[in-house]
């Protein structure tokens, strides 16, 4: 928006403005008021009691899972710059890494995620979608959770000694 003086209708601006007037003319829904959209997502008492607890189980479970995987990065990351600083040959170190993987405990995240797994939907109240016959993406990504691994770690850390040592 400019804060100077008016300028004058261009003829192009004349004829944009013209066409729509004259579209306006024949709409069938000139002058009457437009359909209200309802809305899915109206606030009701129960919710607004479940809100008093504080956070949802299953919003807990994702926090205590998220937790459990930056723990597991963090030990991860030192466990491997150790392991990088002891060994100098670069594929003692990869034979050593992946060893590492393999014996990597991860029980209770992992059950963690099991349980998310399991009871998300319902807990959640996650709608289906009638097309997939499964329940609704959250925010584009399905709901499920991949249990960690040696594979996860690998992917994360993979065994590259110079990349350890940075």
């Amino acid at each position: 928006m400019s804060e100077g003086p008016a300028r004058p209708e261009t003829p192009r601006e004349r004829r944009e403005r013209e066409q729509l007037e004259a579209d306006l003319e024949s709409s069938p829904v000139r002058g009457t008021p437009l359909r209200q959209r309802v809305r899915n997502f109206r606030p009701d008492p129960e919710s607004a009691v479940r809100a008093l607890g504080g956070p949802l189980i299953w919003m807990r479970r994702l926090r205590a899972i998220e937790d459990a995987v930056d723990q597991h990065e963090r030990q991860l990351g030192e466990a491997r710059r150790a392991l990088a600083a002891e060994l100098e040959d670069a594929e003692d170190f990869a034979a050593a890494w992946r060893e590492l993987a393999g014996n990597w405990d991860f029980t209770e995240v992992n059950d963690l995620i099991d349980r998310h797994n399991r009871n998300f939907p319902a807990e959640s109240r996650l709608p289906m979608d009638p097309r997939t016959r499964d329940f609704v993406r959250v925010n584009g990504r399905p709901y499920l959770r991949e249990p960690l691994d040696a594979r996860w770690i690998l992917e994360c850390f993979p065994p590259d000694r110079e990349a350890a040592l940075r």
